[in-house]
């Protein structure tokens, strides 16, 4: 059911509360996490059928009837992303040893990482390579193959062991996406480590980025990005490594590191957590209430649908620099290219980039399947709460910060969502 169906429902809908769990550092519900068993009826994340984007291709893959470029690892990336439909300039390039192939990763051989609004794709110089696709139901499905040599096909296999850190505490314990941000040393093993077991916009920039390279930052003075330390009897000794000058960039599909992607993807797995905890927090409950959510449970997840409507709606955005930023050209139009627009052209992904990331402050993710998933009665919950902080007839003063004319731009832009 759409938006426009919840949007002028009464605040007496809310005694049928659905849950929703934002990601966040508050204590409510912390210790508990039986939500999170994977085996439980309730969810069957090993044997349930699968619905994302890249498992619906893996008998392409494996049958050679999807064409890829074998010419070398450039290539055959380039192709892999093209299939995908993951923009290459969304490369980016993290040299900490914070992956399966930490053996394989250093400053001299960085990994890169690549994404879209459903699929996340990691390719290692002389590695593997590694997806994560966002099944409605399950969340983060993951899988490791060999670049095929000699124009073999590619056996992807599904990946156990990236659950150690995709289904941990960075990820409150359900399959989803993990953002480090350390201080590697000289190897890229980590000295120091920021933000642990948080993702998303609210972050602080100076938090963000360290181990990772960053290319068209020239507006943010102020990060862990490009740096590696160095411990000494004077403590921590910083050194600045710019992209390319232990390696050489031709080795990837595009030169650079772009701050903007960077900035898009940490929104994204923020999103992507909270989500799928929520949904697996509500199969849970109403799997063990058997259907009727209690009134410890009803009270827990009316706070929490509260907090997820502040996430989609950027309540708690971090700053960008005074000056803003300006991003990559490519990645612009290749992001700009999925627009989902009113008749008279505005779209939830028009960059903003001043002091903030976009002009319409509710998140496009909105439109991906981590959220489409989610079933209709989840679903009515958020719309109702959104239709609630965008009201202008009755304004919240927890949303002030969206105008009135930016507030209905919005509200006809999540009326015009697809009903599912």
């Amino acid at each position: 059911m759409s938006f426009q169906s919840f949007i002028n429902l009464s605040s007496r809908s809310l005694l049928a509360v659905i849950c929703l769990v934002f990601f966040t550092q508050t204590t409510i519900g912390r210790e508990n996490t039986d939500f999170a068993d994977l085996v439980s009826p309730a969810h069957q994340y090993w044997t349930r059928v699968l619905n994302d984007p890249f498992s619906k291709l893996i008998p392409d893959f494996e049958s050679g009837k999807i064409s890829l470029n074998y010419q070398n690892e450039r290539a055959f990336v380039s192709s892999l992303l093209e299939t995908l439909n993951i923009p290459a300039s969304s490369q980016m390039l993290v040299f900490s040893t914070t992956s399966l192939q930490l053996s394989k990763i250093s400053p001299r051989n960085p990994r890169a990482l690549y994404f879209n609004d459903d699929i996340y794709l990691g390719y290692v110089p002389g590695g593997k390579i590694e997806i994560i696709s966002i099944d409605p139901h399950l969340g983060g499905i993951f899988y490791i193959f060999n670049i095929p040599q000699n124009g073999g096909n590619p056996q992807p296999e599904r990946a156990k062991r990236c659950m150690n850190c995709h289904a941990d505490t960075d990820t409150r314990h359900v399959p989803g996406l993990v953002i480090k941000s350390v201080i590697p040393g000289p190897n890229g093993g980590s000295l120091n480590s920021f933000r642990r077991e948080q993702s998303g916009h609210q972050i602080p920039l100076e938090q963000r980025f360290g181990g990772w390279h960053l290319t068209g930052a020239g507006t943010l003075k102020k990060h862990w990005g490009n740096t590696l330390g160095q411990l000494s009897p004077a403590g921590l000794k910083k050194q600045i490594i710019e992209p390319g000058q232990l390696f050489d960039l031709k080795r990837y599909p595009v030169q650079s590191s772009d701050i903007l992607p960077q900035l898009l993807h940490e929104h994204q797995a923020g999103f992507v957590n909270r989500v799928v905890e929520a949904g697996y927090k509500y199969r849970t409950y109403l799997h063990a209430e058997e259907g009727k959510l209690n009134t410890s449970h009803a009270q827990e997840i009316q706070e929490l649908t509260k907090l997820l409507t502040r996430y989609l709606l950027f309540a708690d955005e971090a700053s960008l620099p005074r000056a803003g930023i300006e991003g990559g050209s490519a990645f612009k139009t290749d992001f700009l290219a999925t627009r989902k627009t009113l008749p008279s052209g505005e779209s939830l992904k028009d960059f903003d980039l001043h002091s903030r990331l976009f002009k319409y402050r509710c998140s496009y993710m909105i439109y991906s399947n981590a959220f489409q998933g989610l079933p209709a009665e989840f679903k009515q919950q958020i719309y109702q709460s959104l239709g609630k902080a965008l009201s202008t007839d009755s304004p919240d003063p927890d949303y002030s910060y969206l105008p009135p004319a930016e507030k209905k731009i919005i509200k006809k832009l999540l009326q015009t969502m697809p009903a599912k």
